[in-house]
């Protein structure tokens, strides 16, 4: 039995967030001699699970590797100055080292880096693992990019076998797979485990949260539920699928109590607006607009409240599909989440109260 027809039989898939079949990018990677970037970038707010694997599985990591890449040349990205670069390269491992910035960790965007472009994400005409050429017209080889874990995945299977890999997790997502709890709870830190277990117990492994009134799934793309509901919610896309989310790139983040999440959010969008790679009308323009949306309702500048509502409203329906890649689709489904659960919220701060008082801080690393 082939390494594809064991990936196909175990039905992995990718673990960075896309969830693609694993076993079609490798044969599409045999099919044209594709070499073989490793994403260990943790380019998601709050993942660390990418780190988790190259710190503790590296060998599985790069013999996952070898069996996907044969007699081609393999490359590692991170992020430039993270203790995965320097692991990888005490390794000896050939690094590939990455802006620290959110879209530099796209797909397409490493394999411009990796073939001297800029770490931005280029137009897909047709998937890279084939070929093609950049914004430029220059030539781009046959590229495959695969997540960290989803490698180290394939070396248990080529060794356990696809059944051993089934018996874990459900029959849409299974396997198991690694989570990034972080965060208002006690212990946050990556634990391994698979689709389908209880949120619950998964805050539970993390030491339980600390008073958190609501959980983030799946960072930037991903939604935001009640603290409550997800602790009798599984992980798994199919229970995500209610409250408009799925399992994604491995990140549940509880929310700090005492920060004001509205405020949370208006700080996430302005984010997401500033990391774009700027270079198509979603990203340039849709991205900052939402966040200046967001931040008229966050404040109810000059009464707008109302009208804020109705652009993000109608902003959030015209993003998707339209994007050099999927960063404004992710940014629109979080956006249309976070209305959607802090409608409450929302109606107080445009009476101009924010019960309780809550306070403000950074909560991302630039």
């Amino acid at each position: 039995m082939t390494l594809i027809d064991l990936l196909d039989q175990a039905g992995l898939t990718g673990r960075g967030g896309a969830a693609f079949r694993t076993a079609i990018k490798v044969r599409a990677a045999a099919e044209h001699g594709a070499t073989l970037i490793v994403n260990a970038c943790d380019g998601e707010i709050g993942a660390t699970k990418d780190a988790w694997v190259v710190e503790n599985q590296l060998d599985g990591l790069l013999g996952g590797a070898r069996l996907v890449a044969g007699d081609h040349p393999i490359r590692v990205a991170a992020h430039r100055g993270s203790r995965a670069v320097a692991l990888l390269a005490a390794a000896g491992v050939d690094v590939l080292e990455v802006p620290v910035r959110y879209v530099s960790s796209e797909e397409s965007a490493l394999i411009s880096l990796a073939n001297g472009g800029l770490a931005r994400p280029m137009t897909k005409r047709a998937p890279f693992v084939t070929g093609g050429r950049d914004a430029r017209g220059r030539r781009i080889p046959p590229t495959v990019v695969l997540n960290a874990e989803t490698v180290w995945r394939i070396a248990q299977i080529a060794e356990h076998g696809p059944d051993w890999f089934r018996r874990q997790g459900t029959a849409l997502e299974p396997g198991p797979r690694l989570v990034t709890l972080t965060g208002a709870v006690a212990a946050p830190h990556v634990i391994e485990t698979a689709a389908g277990a209880r949120l619950g117990d998964l805050f539970g492994a993390a030491g339980g949260l600390l008073d958190a009134e609501l959980v983030w799934v799946g960072g930037l793309a991903g939604v935001l539920i009640p603290a409550p509901e997800a602790a009798r919610l599984l992980w798994s896309s199919t229970d995500l699928a209610s409250y408009g989310g799925s399992i994604g790139s491995g990140v549940v983040w509880a929310l700090d109590p005492a920060e004001c999440p509205v405020a949370f959010v208006d700080h996430m969008l302005t984010y997401a607006a500033g990391e774009s790679a700027g270079q198509c009308g979603p990203c340039m323009f849709g991205l900052p607009a939402l966040a200046a949306d967001w931040h008229d309702l966050a404040g109810a500048r000059s009464g707008r409240a109302v009208d804020a509502a109705d652009r993000l409203t109608a902003r959030v329906a015209l993003l998707p599909d339209r994007g050099a890649c999927r960063y404004p689709d992710g940014i629109a489904r979080f956006a249309a989440s976070a209305a959607r659960v802090l409608a409450g919220h929302l109606d107080q701060h445009a009476r101009g109260t924010c019960p309780p008082a809550r306070t403000t801080r950074s909560l991302v690393n630039a």
